[in-house]
């Protein structure tokens, strides 16, 4: 298989189709759900699906060290690959690598505005013209999330960049009538998308909880492989 069939061929497609498109640029996605249900392997699916498309992604994480980060990369590639033999394939890991740069921050010794100049110094000055930011274990509750977002999403319109985020969401918790977590709350105006994962007795189920400014999103049939985490579609 070349890499543009295996770009076809990506569970991404899946996903991008229940929510009319990718993310575009200055465009801010969450993905929410309580904690080990899924979040980090849809934000790795996501970001693989980019680099496969020779765009440079930069993932950030607040919750774990990249040696941790790098194995989801490895793992999930890896089974989407098994059953689908690539042509080049030493060729087409090299670019994803070329590709991706991985950051690990800690959340308590770094403020938002440090961690953006951080990225600024990283996309500006080191020349690394991301186009996809992935932040992964943000813990909202401990800034306002509504200015960090909004901040966010200027910086992500100046440099061009569409932003995937996860949140946590507490076991328990309670929902809108629209499906978006109580805890996200006003910040949801500042989403463009919201993916809610939700454990079922034999998948995780993926919803699509907010799709820019239509009011009603259809509803989604897609789901998470239990064991292999891949998005599937029902």
């Amino acid at each position: 298989m070349v890499k543009e069939e295996l770009i076809q061929r990506s569970p991404v497609r899946i996903f991008e189709k229940s929510i009319k498109g990718a993310l575009n640029a200055g465009e801010i996605g969450v993905i929410a759900a309580p904690k080990g249900i899924g979040k980090t392997s849809v934000l790795v699916q996501i970001a693989l699906d980019k680099l496969l498309q020779g765009e440079k992604v930069i993932h950030v994480s607040f919750t774990q060290h990249n040696n941790y980060v790098l194995a989801w990369y490895e793992n999930i590639f890896d089974e989407f690959i098994q059953t689908r033999p690539v042509e080049n394939l030493r060729e087409v890991k090299d670019d994803l690598v070329k590709n991706r740069v991985l950051m690990h921050f800690n959340q308590a010794g770094m403020s938002g505005d440090q961690i953006l100049r951080s990225l600024r110094a990283l996309i500006d000055e080191g020349g690394f013209k991301a186009r996809s930011l992935i932040i992964d274990g943000f813990d909202f509750s401990r800034d306002p999330c509504c200015d960090h977002l909004a901040k966010v999403k200027a910086f992500a319109r100046e440099l061009g960049l569409s932003v995937w985020y996860s949140w946590s969401v507490p076991e328990g918790a309670a929902y809108t009538d629209r499906n978006i977590p109580h805890i996200i709350g006003e910040c949801s105006d500042l989403a463009d998308v919201v993916i809610v994962l939700e454990p079922k007795p034999d998948h995780i189920a993926l919803s699509v909880a907010k799709d820019r400014n239509n009011s009603a999103p259809e509803a989604s049939t897609l789901r998470l492989d239990p064991r292999t985490l891949l998005i599937l579609s029902s």
